[in-house]
């Protein structure tokens, strides 16, 4: 006899953030990391990266319905609904090709409630409680029997002048906020947001990724509209290098600190500028092999740091994932739909070409993040732990969460320590998880200190001030906010 599962949710079952949530259970060690805590816990939030929509903020409009704010547009909500065989087209997502998707926001929600289950032990379990509970005021834990009831909530809300972005944003205690953007991007978003006179700061980040990717769909395109935009000649090596640093000025002119380069590997190169120019022409003319694709790509990061070096942007390399690894959905649904997946990545052998040329400036600063944790104690906390260009970002992703935040900081710490990190960053289009993932990361880091303190190898004061430095101070200073 096979048994089945009960499902124990009911409209009842309670749903809060309980006070000691991540701290050690030993009595004395939680003891310090409560303490620790408190002096953390109001802090300012400094989100140095991330993917939320500059239009929220310039327009200040209501967020549309309870589906379209958490479950449309989260690939972290699709994706476990997706793995328990619920398609994106009925939570929801939009086709490529414009076919029927549901478009009922509530029985959307319907589905995300009865399935809430899915997310027990995940870190999406976590932001999302904080979000109910702490934004909207819910006590109940989601569940088929109360969706309505807990949809009449959140709609509601959605329509009160304290809960449209603005307002949230402030409400969350967000000093500074960063989205990002291509260079084809006008930034028309954040030009209204600074002619408005809020007191909200949201920067953007230059994403260059369609316009140095020669495997990125429209890549010619791309390339013609980067000349168009600037008046370069992009068709020429040297009016292509040049029409990018006119788009990097472009974005400093609107708050711009940092890049972000989300490359497959972290490969570079630093060819002779003849052979870099023949290696241009192949990747323009698209005759280039993989082979070239990947050399250029290598390059790119090279002259991205030698840039970086001139104007100051922080560079970040985000590289690690394969992206849209399933084929059906990609080209049904398009890219970010929760289908990417970590692949092994190598750093001490692909960083050596930028390492050797700028690896001991000290004006330039290079974030390295990764997805393949394997890395941490073996490459990237050596090299942080050594090169003056080079810091740590965050555990990132996939490994965003208690246990991965854990793993980072005891592998990475024993050779970088900490002040080669850089505090958090969120990294989100979920607007409502920021703070949730704030706060995670907060109690985190208080509850590792903690344990140092308690095994007596750190002093206590010291633990206050690393509390400090990697919940504010760190962010703000790497990426120069």
């Amino acid at each position: 006899m096979t048994l089945q599962p009960v499902r124990r949710t009911t409209s009842t079952a309670p749903f809060a953030l309980h006070p000691d949530r991540l701290f050690p259970a030993d009595p004395a060690t939680r003891d310090i990391a409560r303490r620790l805590y408190a002096t953390v816990a109001n802090l300012p939030i400094i989100s140095p990266h991330g993917h939320t929509d500059p239009s929220w903020f310039a327009e200040n409009e209501a967020f549309p319905d309870p589906a379209r704010l958490f479950i449309v547009p989260d690939h972290y909500v699709h994706r476990m609904l997706y793995s328990q065989g619920i398609r994106p087209e009925e939570v929801g997502v939009p086709r490529i090709d414009g076919g029927p998707v549901e478009s009922d926001p509530r029985k959307i929600w319907r589905r995300f409630c009865e399935n809430f289950y899915l997310f027990r032990g995940t870190p999406s379990w976590l932001w999302l409680n904080h979000a109910f509970t702490t934004v909207f005021g819910i006590s109940e834990r989601p569940s088929a029997e109360n969706a309505d009831k807990l949809y009449d909530i959140v709609a509601e809300s959605l329509t009160k002048p304290e809960f449209r972005p603005r307002a949230l944003y402030e409400r969350f205690n967000i000093e500074v906020m960063a989205t990002t953007e291509s260079p084809l991007d006008d930034l028309r978003h954040h030009r209204k947001i600074l002619a408005s006179g809020w007191k909200g700061r949201v920067v953007t980040a230059y994403r260059p990724d369609m316009v140095v990717d020669p495997d990125v769909a429209n890549f010619a395109k791309n390339l013609a509209d980067l000349g168009a935009i600037t008046g370069r000649d992009t068709q020429s090596w040297t009016g292509y290098l040049a029409a990018l640093a006119d788009r990097r000025a472009y974005f400093k002119s609107y708050g711009a600190t940092s890049t972000d380069h989300g490359h497959r590997t972290a490969q570079t190169a630093d060819l002779a500028p003849a052979e870099a120019e023949q290696l241009f022409d192949r990747v323009k003319s698209g005759v280039a092999t993989p082979a070239d694709a990947e050399l250029f790509r290598a390059q790119m990061l090279t002259e991205m740091a030698r840039m970086s070096l001139e104007d100051g942007l922080v560079m970040q390399i985000h590289p690690g994932s394969w992206r849209d690894h399933n084929r059906m959905i990609f080209e049904t649904f398009g890219k970010d739909k929760g289908c990417d997946i970590p692949v092994p990545t190598d750093y001490v052998g692909a960083l050596k070409p930028l390492l050797s040329r700028f690896g001991n400036e000290k004006a330039l600063t290079i974030i390295l993040f990764t997805l393949d944790e394997t890395s941490y104690s073996r490459e990237l906390a050596p090299l942080a732990g050594h090169y003056p260009v080079l810091k740590l970002g965050p555990a990132w992703w996939f490994h965003d969460s208690p246990e991965g935040m854990r793993r980072y900081r005891e592998q990475v710490t024993e050779t970088a320590g900490f002040y080669n990190t850089v505090g958090f960053n969120d990294d989100t289009r979920a607007f409502l998880s920021i703070p949730a993932r704030h706060d995670v990361a907060r109690r985190c880091d208080c509850a590792f200190l903690a344990r140092l303190v308690a095994e007596h190898r750190m002093e206590e004061d010291e633990a206050f001030e690393l509390a400090y430095d990697l919940t504010y101070r760190l962010a703000k200073d790497a990426y120069k906010l």
